[in-house]
């Protein structure tokens, strides 16, 4: 009887969960230990907090590694003695030395949520809606020493919604990616070659990490433009205005026609149905919004507690 594959896994976060459940749940495979980055301190108190990885693990009696770093000739012979046929990587946040890279005898395998060669980076969901994508997905991708460069084993593709946003399409593209994991760790243990095809040198889009100074809305912008934002930006860092003296948080918009003759930012209509407001082209609709502190509410239960907001006034 064939030994097992002995598989390392390294995820920090909750998009890596499934991925490492999936090779937990496959046949003919040992998943020996999950490494993940450090426990950070989060929250008003402070406190550190295990990441979404560890907690799996932990749930499971999955051993687990949190080096701060894998570059220390310490950290790759503890990587070593672990004896790993294959390294599972998915959003660990660590960059992986070449010494990490050629350790095991199968190498490493990467979970990457986008269509390579475009969006390599940080943050491709996001990237992708705020563009206009008509679709994404993952890839199954072999490491090597360069940002997102390997070559592709195996894809899965989806189609992006009107209404998605970066959180429904984070936790779609997770479990399409568990999927892959699923699907090549069987082939792998069966012995069936997986082509490894190398990503194309035109169409090489980067994915900067987000940046919460992106969330403020630019009313000059086009009115499609700043409703991609809002969904791409829902869970976080979520949109953000001025209104009335007041910062807002915006989770939900309706792009309409029309603004000719009004200043991007100005207030064009207010009814039950929400909020009108001129950007660079076309009217936006606030729909949900959020106070500082309070709860995401429908903009015209707002609207009703401000008897002083008037056509014409500016959001900024």
């Amino acid at each position: 009887m064939a030994m097992p594959v002995r598989v390392a896994f390294a995820g920090t976060p909750e998009f890596a969960v499934p991925c490492l459940e999936a090779c937990r749940a496959a046949d003919g495979v040992d998943l020996v230990v999950a490494y993940t980055q450090p426990d950070r301190a989060a929250g008003r108190g402070r406190k550190l907090v295990a990441s979404p990885v560890k907690q799996a693990a932990l749930a499971a009696g999955i051993a687990i590694e949190q080096p701060e770093s894998l570059r220390s000739a310490e950290a790759r012979a503890r990587l070593a003695a672990w004896a790993p046929d294959l390294l599972v990587v998915v959003a660990y946040g660590l960059i992986l030395p070449k010494a990490v890279l050629t350790l095991p005898r199968h190498g490493c395998w990467n979970v990457h949520a986008s269509l390579l060669p475009r969006w390599r980076g940080a943050a491709p969901i996001q990237r992708a809606i705020l563009a206009g994508d008509a679709e994404t997905g993952v890839d199954l991708m072999l490491m090597e020493a360069g940002l997102d460069t390997g070559p592709v084993l195996l894809e899965r593709r989806t189609p992006i919604a009107a209404d998605d946003t970066g959180g429904r399409l984070h936790d779609r593209l997770s479990a399409l990616g568990a999927e892959l994991i699923g699907e090549g760790l069987a082939r792998l243990v069966r012995g069936e070659p997986m082509p490894a095809v190398t990503q194309a040198e035109d169409g090489v889009v980067y994915a900067r990490k987000l940046d919460k100074a992106e969330a403020r809305i630019d009313w000059t912008q086009p009115a499609i433009a700043i409703e991609r934002l809002v969904r791409a930006f829902d869970p976080w860092p979520v949109a953000e205005t001025m209104l009335d003296g007041e910062r807002l948080r915006v989770w939900a918009t309706r792009v309409l026609a029309g603004a000719e003759g009004h200043v991007p930012g100005e207030i064009v209509a207010l009814s039950a149905d929400g909020i009108d407001i001129a950007t660079g082209d076309g009217v936006l609709r606030l729909v949900e919004i959020q106070r500082d502190g309070g709860r995401r509410m429908a903009a015209r239960d707002w609207l009703n507690a401000r008897p002083s907001l008037v056509v014409g006034a500016r959001a900024t």
